[in-house]
């Protein structure tokens, strides 16, 4: 096993201070920093620390991919199957979903045989993988995801209370099912500008009215999250379709633990807050606004599965006091989070590898026989399938330790 250190990556939604105090750096930091990333993926790959010196996760994999990998080495062609992240969001990322891997491989090849560069803005398929994923709640984590179902949409629309809303609202009542939804969806997002800009003001100050009146008691609050995200993400992106869009999703919070899952052609949007993230090591993203970025809406509406879907919390299995596994039916990666105790002795944490272990609180011993290696706060060890019997303890304190790995291993 041998020490693992994150590839930063900042984009315009992060934080200048929720990854800089979880690694221990100075606050703020200089720009937003929105995401550690640590896997082999070739766009940011980890270095792992060896003998003093490091090297790319990913040039250190294919250097000898049985030893690293395993017996998974061959099913996933040689290379890590999932991406483990630390997540930042300060601002809402962008509407998106991400394809099935059917679509990815066909989505890839296409580009490439229209010359589209690897990292040309216009490129939608970076890879010819799939990207399901999970988030586990560090801090209380706020997200758009998957289509309610219609009929709470319709009475949202209703309970805004917008004459202009009523057409789409009347809509959605005569088909409340996933046809309903693409049909509406697809509307809202193709608006012309100028019937969004005539569209979109009215509804925010429905917006603004429904939650006055439930401050006042004098309307319910059964949407008062749903309302306030709206206006929010109106005044991050003024004038976006994608605000429309918002009001079809389900509004959810995620209290720390708790997980939450997306599947293919899932329409999401993170909201806020702090996670680690697993995902199939991809990076394929078909965004569909509430960004500055390449929007493709035909593309979107491609891979979006509109069948409403009931909340996707994951609540984890509790294996023992120390022990919670997130359960998922992605075969690229499964999670399971260790609650160390101070003075306790140290636990199993994985038979055998690959494994990446994330630090997300304290400071964690692992061992191997008697080899150790301490794991501060915001680093991971990577433990290749060479590796066996590791078991781990908390250091100076309770610590909180993530471990990543291939299927339900």
């Amino acid at each position: 096993m041998h020490g693992l250190v994150g590839a930063l990556r900042s984009y315009a939604w992060g934080s200048r201070t929720a990854l800089a105090q979880l690694c221990g750096r100075p606050v703020p930091s200089a720009h937003p920093e929105a995401e550690l990333w640590f896997g082999a993926h070739p766009a940011d790959p980890a270095r792992v620390q060896i003998n003093g010196h490091s090297e790319s996760l990913l040039e250190f994999v294919s250097a000898d991919p049985q030893r690293e990998l395993g017996g998974v080495a061959g099913e996933f062609g040689g290379r890590l199957p999932f991406l483990l992240k630390i997540l930042a969001a300060e601002e809402p990322l962008s509407l998106q979903a991400h394809p099935s891997l059917e679509q990815a491989r066909a989505g890839f090849a296409r580009e490439n045989q229209s010359g589209i560069a690897l990292d040309s803005k216009l490129r939608n398929y970076r890879d010819e993988n799939h990207k399901p994923e999970l988030v586990v709640a560090l801090n209380r984590f706020e997200a758009l995801a998957g289509f309610r179902d219609p009929r709470q949409t319709v009475r949202l629309l209703n309970a805004i209370d917008v004459p202009e809303l009523s057409q789409y609202a009347d809509l959605l009542a005569a088909q409340p099912d996933s046809a309903g939804l693409r049909t509406l969806f697809t509307t809202w997002i193709a608006l012309p500008q100028g019937s969004l800009s005539t569209l979109l003001p009215k509804v925010l100050d429905g917006c603004v009215r429904y939650l006055s009146e439930s401050r006042t008691g004098s309307t319910g609050k059964e949407f008062v999250a749903e309302v306030r995200t709206a206006l929010e993400l109106a005044e991050a992106y003024p004038g976006d379709a994608g605000v429309l869009a918002a009001l079809l999703l389900n509004r959810i919070t995620l209290e720390p633990g708790e997980g939450l899952f997306l599947d293919a052609g899932n329409l999401h949007a993170y909201l806020r807050g702090v996670g680690v993230e697993i995902m199939a090591n991809s990076d394929n993203v078909l965004r569909g606004g509430l960004t500055p970025k390449h929007v493709d809406v035909p593309e979107l509406l491609r891979v979006l599965d509109f069948e409403p879907l009931e909340l996707p919390v994951v609540e984890p299995e509790k294996v023992s006091d120390t022990v919670f596994r997130y359960h998922t039916p992605a075969p690229e990666f499964g999670l399971s989070r260790f609650e160390l105790l101070e003075g306790a002795d140290p636990v199993p944490v994985v038979k055998s590898g690959p494994v990446i272990a994330l630090v997300t609180h304290g400071r964690v011993k692992l061992s191997q026989g008697h080899h150790d290696l301490t794991v501060e706060c915001g680093h991971a060890a990577w433990i290749s399938a060479a590796d066996g019997g590791i078991r781990a303890q908390a250091i100076d304190g309770a610590a909180q330790l993530f471990c990543a790995a291939v299927g339900e291993e």
